[in-house]
Order: C-alpha cells, then sequence, then structure tokens
C-alpha cells in the first residue's frame, strides 16, 4: 500500500526531529564535563564536591587573607561569612581586586576548602556583583548593593 503525501511528510517530519534529539543529545553528552557549577564557600563545604572538580566560587576576599609573593603565587580566601576557602592563583589579578570586595574565582576544587584557580574575576564598580555571586550574599545578609547584573 502506497503512503499518501500527508503521510510521507509526517514521516519526514518525524525522521528529521529524530535526527535532531538524537544530536542534541549527544552534544549535551559531550559537553557535561565541561559545565562549571557556580558554589558559595558554604556551598562547597556542605556539598561533599569531590576533588578535581571544576567549579566556580564566588563571595568576598576576606580581609587581612591575601598573600603574594615574588613568583606572581597568590593566596587568598573566599569567604560568604559563614564558610571561608582558600584559592591559590598564578598570574596577575584584576586591577579591582582587593580585600573585602567581590570576586569569582574559577578553577579546580582540590578538596579541604581548597581551590586552584586559573581565572579571578573582581568585581566591576560599587554597583556591580555578579548575579549568582550578590543572590548567594544577599540570602546571608552581606551583599547591601545594587541588583547583580
Amino acid at each position: 500500500m502506497a503512503m499518501t503525501r500527508k503521510q510521507k511528510r509526517l514521516s519526514l517530519i518525524a525522521a528529521a526531529g529524530s535526527v535532531l534529539a538524537i544530536a542534541a543529545g549527544l552534544i549535551l553528552f559531550a559537553l557535561s564535563d565541561k559545565i562549571v557549577f557556580f558554589y558559595t564557600p558554604s556551598d562547597v563545604s556542605k556539598q561533599g564536591i569531590a576533588a578535581g572538580t571544576r567549579v566556580r566560587v564566588g563571595g568576598l576576599v576576606e580581609v587581612g587573607s591575601v598573600k603574594r609573593d615574588p613568583s606572581m603565587n597568590v593566596e587568598f580566601r573566599i569567604t560568604d561569612t559563614e564558610t571561608s576557602l582558600t584559592v591559590t592563583y598564578k598570574g596577575l589579578l584584576p586591577d579591582l581586586f582587593r580585600e573585602g570586595q567581590g570576586v569569582v574565582a574559577e578553577g579546580v576544587y582540590q578538596g579541604g576548602n581548597s581551590v586552584v584557580a586559573d581565572t579571578v574575576l573582581a568585581k566591576h564598580d560599587e554597583n556591580y556583583m555578579p548575579k549568582d555571586v550578590a543572590d548567594a550574599l544577599k540570602k546571608k545578609g552581606v551583599w547591601q548593593g545594587g541588583k547583580g547584573q
């Protein structure tokens, strides 16, 4: 029995949809190990993140915690006022990086509340805070600035 024009069209649409769904699934599977989740220092300590996991951690640079050496290694602590996390970074920090300011560090969690960062982003100006960081700090009653952007 021959297919009608409508049946052929529906079959073609169903086949194309299946191919697109399979392609999307393969792309998501391939990118799944590239996804970086945002955490506050409290999230890191409470969620039991495995060492070697790539993370993005945000909070305030703890006052008195920044230690620099001549070989451009920097160690500092990020806090959400509840928990602190030690971040080590090699390289030049953004000009706006300073104690008491908002920061986001992206790198590999080492376990024991330590992250080796390969990227450090500092607060843009007095009204800017990354939305995820601002939301997390607002929940704790620390961030009083403008809207996170």
